[in-house]
This record gives C-alpha cells, structure tokens and sequence, in this order.
C-alpha cells in the first residue's frame, strides 16, 4: 500500500456545520487521523439540516465529514476539558470555529493554552472575520460573507437584484485555505520545530474572489457592473442557445475566433465585419453580435455544435443539472464520487477529493461517523477503561 501524505498525523476537529468540517474532511482524505469532536446528545449542528435524511442522518452532515472519527465531549466540564487537553497533547492539529477568543479561553481551548501544552500544535481558527480587525468576534454565516465580500452585487442579470450563490462558496473556500494554511504550517514545523497559529475568515476567503474584479477597479477606480452571464472583458465567452438547450462557448483568442467563425460559416460575412475585428471590438459590439450568433446556434441541437467545437478545439460544454454532472463518464473516470457503507445509512456518496497525487493518493477509508460512535475507542486510546467511560458518560461528560 502506498503511503498517505498526512499518514500520522492526527487532527481534533472541534467545527461544525461546512468550513471547518469540509477542511478537515480534506485532511481525513489525505491521509490524517481525524476524531470528530461533538457536543454529547445534540452534535454538529448540521445533523439537524435537512431534509433529505438517510435513515435519520442528514444527507447535509453526512456530505463532508467522511474519514473521521466520532467523540462526543462536553467542554463546558472541567472533566471534558481534561480530556481535549490530553488530545491536543498528542496532537498535530486543532481546529475550531469558535469566533470569539473569549469563549476559546473560558474553555480553555485557546490557542495559548494549547501550545502551552503541546508547542508543536498548529492550531487553526475559522471565522466569518477573523481574530483581528474591528470585526473580529462577529459570528459569520456563508450568506453573509457572499454579500460582504462584494460577489453578490455582480451576481445575476444586469437589471435584477443580488443573487446567492447557489452552494456554500464562502464556506468552501474558507475550508480549502485553512487547509491550506495548515499543510503550509506543518511544512514550517518539519524546519523549525515549532507550531503556529492559522487564523481564515470567510470575508477575507471570500474576497479573494474578486481577484481579477478588484484588479479592473485598482486600474479604473470605477465599481463594476452586473453583467450577468457575460464576460467583462471577452466576447464570446457565454452561454448560447441551442435548438434544444444551452450550451458554454468561451472564444478567448483571435485564433479561436477565426476556428469558430470558419466553423459557423461566417468567416466572410461577421467575421470581416469591422464590429467584430478584434476581441475589444467585440466587447463594445456584444448587443450587436451576440443575436446574430444566437440564431445561427438556434438552427441545430447542442450535441451537434458540441461535436464540432470539441473537433476544432473550440473551448466548450453543455450547461448540466447536476444529476448529469454526476453521471458524467469523465466525473466518474476522475474518482470524483466516493462510495462509502454506513452502517445506518448504508451505501453514502459523497463528492471526491480533487488533488489527484500520482504517488501518494487520497484515500476513503471511513463513513461519517455517529453521533460519539467512537468515544470508547478514542479514549481508551487516552487512558480510560471501560468502567471510567460509562461514568463520564452518566456525568453527561461524553
């Protein structure tokens, strides 16, 4: 068997509901110990974020914590806090997304005191705002982050309102550079020794959406415009009709223009035509040009343009629901859908991991787990025989 990038390396994963639980997920697939820690009876607050629930647990829950761990922990009790203490002792990794410093620090789950126990910790926050700045402290929320960020005023049609985007991009985003963040740290330690502190926000995650935006509006000062489905700066590079439905054409080169105006038959009608000469041409001429490619799309099905633009090498896709997305051969070639068996639910799947390693691959190894499904087993690993589990579990510790 080869070997897991994160192969002993053990992560406490104190988040709920998507960033921290879609990070350490990450971290599961590559290879880390992870123990799941929930508040005893009640757990992660996205056990109750449904429906669909499959045979009770929710489809939500059961989306991103694959390769974990369960522990249920009442950290409120000098007793479960004992406990996370002996875990972070022995640890690589902590992760919370607790805001406030002062709720880490009354249960005495903050960083300084957890270094103080184990220096080699990296211990990372994920908040909606960081643990800096005036807002620091504020509790975040995906929705909120979307439109604080700026991103929600440039989604959706020109004369509409803001649009959510449809899934957590706040909340993933975050995940993927608090992971990144700590395999960055834990680089840093292989050379100095000692551990640090990984402080993500969803604002701060967020913005780095508007890369490219932001860099128009340093040059211009101007506030961009919602433009819809349509590219600031490149035309064709959209969605266009076809007899049957649409379908994705992203013209970004002079050189596949003049391929896609051969492939059309316009290379001597709209393509000679002085408008449309040149990509800046084309952007101050799209209300011009894009009805006229329309209705030459509009005469044929998409798989027939498809065919074509995928034979001269014509940047291109069909728009998908995503049970088609799902189904897709390539989706499915590339291990993008995890099969796992839980033991109530069954057969789960899950979206896969994306970082394809050639020599250290990811790896599905464990169902999300119940609810403390794994408390002996982890804290018998810590110490605690079986009579001294059933008394914290009476004492209502785990």
């Amino acid at each position: 068997m080869k070997m897991l990038p994160l192969e002993a390396i053990r992560v406490i994963d104190l988040t709920q509901a998507l960033a921290g639980p879609y990070c350490t997920m990450m971290l599961g697939d590559l290879g880390a110990e992870v123990i799941k820690v929930e508040p005893p009876g009640r757990g992660d607050m996205s056990r109750g974020w449904g429906p669909p629930f499959i045979e009770g647990e929710s489809a939500y829950f059961l989306s991103i914590n694959r390769n974990k761990r369960g522990l249920t922990v009442n950290f409120k009790t000098s007793e479960g806090q004992r406990i996370l203490h002996q875990l972070a002792e022995g640890a690589d990794v902590f992760v919370v997304n607790i805001p406030r410093l002062g709720s880490l620090q009354r249960g005495r789950i903050d960083p300084e005191t957890l270094q103080s126990l184990n220096p080699r910790l990296i211990y990372c926050a994920i908040s909606g705002y960081g643990f800096t700045g005036p807002k620091a402290g504020r509790g975040g929320y995906d929705v909120v982050a979307q439109g604080e960020a700026g991103l929600m005023s440039l989604t959706g049609e020109p004369e509409g309102g803001p649009i959510r985007f449809p899934t957590p991009m706040a909340d993933i985003t975050a995940g993927i550079y608090a992971t990144i963040g700590i395999l960055s740290a834990l680089l840093a330690r292989e050379r100095t020794g000692q551990g640090q502190f990984v402080d993500v926000a969803l604002l701060d995650s967020q913005v780095t959406w508007l890369a490219n935006v932001g860099g128009s509006y340093f040059a211009t000062g101007q506030r961009p415009p919602r433009l819809g489905n349509v590219h600031p700066t490149i035309t064709p590079y959209q969605p266009l009709r076809a007899r049957d439905k649409h379908l994705i054409v992203a013209v970004g080169t002079e050189r596949l223009w003049q391929r896609f105006c051969a492939l059309l038959s316009i290379e001597d009608t709209i393509m000679v035509d002085p408008r449309f000469a040149a990509n800046a041409q084309r952007n101050e001429h799209r209300a011009e040009l894009i009805p006229l490619l329309q209705e030459i799309l509009g005469k044929e099905k998409a798989d027939h343009w498809l065919e074509r633009f995928v034979a001269a090498g014509i940047p291109s896709g069909p728009i998908n629901f995503p049970d088609e997305t799902l189904a897709d051969p390539q989706i499915l070639a590339r291990g993008m859908i995890v099969e796992l068996e839980h033991s109530l639910a069954g057969l789960v799947r899950s979206i896969g991991n994306p970082v394809h390693l050639s020599e250290t691959p990811v790896t599905y190894r464990l169902p999300p787990p119940l609810l403390g499904e794994h408390n002996g087993e982890v804290l018998s690993g810590l110490g605690y025989d079986v009579r001294q589990v059933e008394g914290l579990r009476e004492q209502g510790v785990v």
